[in-house]
């Protein structure tokens, strides 16, 4: 019994060490730590998470939530209702100050090859392109086309055939394991600062071949119809291998941009064979049938916005985010029903654990975020500044920061300080307390493609976190593998709790989080020089 109770009062003096010594390493920065906060956020988040439940809502059950489409509208109801639940404040779908353009859902794509041999053949419709009208019977033709010469040398022959846009693709075996995480090694890497890249623009991939190739693609598919094509069939690239097939928009979803043909996106090994079949002079008969829809009854569009009320700050803001749209093809589970549940589940942990802040806490979930960060970037413009005359807002001054989340399924691992140095002492303590749960680094680096840069751009302090990337860059991005499977519930459990406690040390700091210099405005464009 004497030796149990010296283990235990040597158990209880070293605890008391371990916490003393991480509340005085945070008063010595000026940071406190609310570590009784903090294990409340974990009890919700972990004993009583709806964080898989919300994911399976926006997936399974309502599916891709392309950008105006009648499902994304239906998750937003979905949403909104939901939060008006857990007792949410000033839940809203929030009109865009600007115009979307025309939504756009697909019904059926049926594609089957029937001679020489009939086979299924794994496709997926591609965005705001129209479909065949019904059942189709037709010839395929390999027919390559990335010149005028090329066009010139196929007039007269596509008329009523199925039209393989491309030569047969290599496929890369997968030696590498598809799904990853950060090893210690890739994470300690990212701590250093990066050097900024020497030369401009011009050469393979810049804006003039940009312009270049999408003047010829305009081209082409105005041949195509012109030709009386039924169908285009491309390999879903990138990704499109061993069944992943990548796919996003062959349309505009402006009504006043040229037409497009009927498109699909194809696995590679099945478009491959096809085009090989071609290749050796064996014809090649489909039957196929895409029935798509445009919807232009409302070309406006919204972001989802809830709030809980904070006490004696409660006119200054601290905003978390996700977009809320997805790609058709899948139902959109990495991206980005996992950042959208995550932070619905942050808003749920917050008010459920009854913990005070001292400000209010503002939830966004973007639509048009695929279509180029529209969402985010329309809402900051409405609220806290116009990037493109960096006017500000009264709000502006008002926005402690703001979180985002947009990688995919993975775990968080640290934050992007997007080159804000301030806020590394104070973030170097928060995540302290989740060394257990794998939150260790801190990177100077900027990360891109994704709504935080709404807020950069008008010089607000806005934040990603470093994820693992699981499969997301090799096998769910914008692709039809993109669903519930590929979630992680451990991982969205994790990265909802410690979202939140960065939520409630940022609400209930005395300061807001530091920000970088305000950008300069863009220079304005000079008018033509007169002859």
């Amino acid at each position: 019994m004497v030796a149990r109770r010296q283990f235990l009062a040597l158990s209880i003096l070293c605890a008391t060490l371990v916490l003393s010594g991480v509340l005085g390493l945070s008063a010595q920065s000026g940071e406190q730590i609310d570590l009784a906060a903090i294990q409340r956020i974990k009890d919700e988040g972990f004993d009583r998470s709806k964080v898989m439940d919300t994911a399976w809502w926006l997936t399974d059950m309502y599916g891709p939530r392309l950008t105006n489409s009648p499902q994304m509208r239906a998750a937003a109801d979905w949403a909104v209702k939901k939060m008006n639940e857990w007792g949410l404040a000033n839940v809203k779908q929030e009109p865009w100050g600007a115009e979307f353009g025309r939504g756009w859902s697909n019904q059926r794509t049926v594609l089957h090859v029937i001679s020489p041999e009939p086979w299924p053949v794994i496709a997926y419709a591609r965005a705001w392109a129209p479909g065949t009208n019904g059942l189709v019977t037709a010839d395929a033709i390999l027919a390559p086309m990335t010149t005028d010469a090329d066009l010139d040398k196929f007039k007269g022959k596509l008329k009523g055939k199925v039209v393989l846009i491309q030569p047969a693709r290599e496929v890369k075996l997968l030696f590498d394991p598809p799904a990853t995480r950060f090893t210690q090694k890739q994470l300690d890497d990212m701590t250093a600062q990066e050097m900024p890249r020497q030369g401009g623009f011009g050469g393979p991939g810049g804006p003039g071949n940009f312009a270049a190739a999408r003047a010829f693609q305009v081209k082409r598919n105005a041949f195509l119809l012109a030709e009386g094509v039924v169908a285009v069939l491309e390999p879903g690239a990138g990704m499109g291998d061993s069944g992943s097939v990548l796919v996003a928009a062959a349309g505009s979803r402006d009504a006043k941009d040229p037409p497009v043909p009927t498109s699909l996106a194809l696995s590679t090994e099945h478009y491959n064979r096809m085009a090989r079949l071609l290749d050796h002079n064996v014809p090649v008969t489909l039957d196929i049938d895409v029935r798509s829809t445009f919807h232009d009854k409302d070309l406006g569009m919204f972001n989802l916005v809830a709030e809980i009320p904070g006490t004696d700050k409660a006119d200054e803001i601290v905003m978390l985010g996700a977009h809320f749209d997805s790609w058709q093809s899948g139902t959109g589970a990495t991206d980005n029903a996992a950042g959208s549940a995550v932070m619905m589940e942050v808003m749920r942990i917050l008010k459920q654990s009854g913990l005070k802040m001292r400000r209010t806490v503002r939830l966004g979930l973007w639509t048009g975020e695929e279509q180029g960060i529209i969402g985010s970037r329309e809402y900051v413009k409405a609220h806290f500044a116009d990037a493109a005359t960096m006017q500000l807002k009264p709000e502006h001054a008002k926005l402690a920061g703001y979180f985002n989340m947009d990688n995919g399924t993975g775990a968080y691992r640290g934050v992007y300080l997007q080159g804000n140095e301030a806020v590394a002492p104070i973030f170097k303590q928060w995540i302290t307390a989740f060394d257990n749960l794998g939150m260790t680094h801190l990177t100077i680096r900027n990360t891109g493609g994704t709504d935080h840069l709404s807020y950069n751009a008008v010089g607000l302090a806005g934040f990603q976190f470093i994820q693992d990337d699981m499969q997301y860059g090799t096998r769910t991005h914008h692709t039809n593998l993109d669903v519930y499977d590929q979630l992680v519930a451990a991982d969205m459990m994790k990265n909802a709790v410690m979202t939140a406690a960065f939520v409630y040390q940022t609400a209930n700091r005395d300061q807001q989080l530091p920000r970088k210099a305000l950008p300069k405005p863009p220079p304005t464009p000079r008018p033509p020089t007169q002859p």
